[in-house]
């Protein structure tokens, strides 16, 4: 994975890991529901968007290797398999 996108899927679980503490403090203090809903969602945008670039960082570089050395069959059905999971 390149530093810069290493760097930015850190950065953004880092970001989710501080928002899920803070979403269990007000969950522990019974804050508002809906509050708390939408803290949630916010973090699931940011597992989404640091799974994001993990992937597109797979599919540049082990895919497009894969696929240079004739080995991409392997490679291929794993991604199939990550977005058959991750659509649904």
């Amino acid at each position: 994975m390149k530093e810069s996108d290493k760097k930015e899927v850190i950065n953004l679980l880092k970001t989710a890991k501080g928002q899920l503490d803070a979403i269990i403090r007000m969950t522990e203090e019974d804050r508002y529901c809906i509050d708390i809903s939408k803290q949630i969602l916010a973090v699931q945008a940011l597992l989404k968007k640091s799974n994001l670039t993990v992937l597109r960082q797979h599919i540049h570089g082990c895919v497009r290797n894969a696929l240079l050395t004739g080995e991409g069959e392997q490679k291929i059905e794993e991604i199939i398999n990550i977005l058959d999971k991750y659509i649904k």
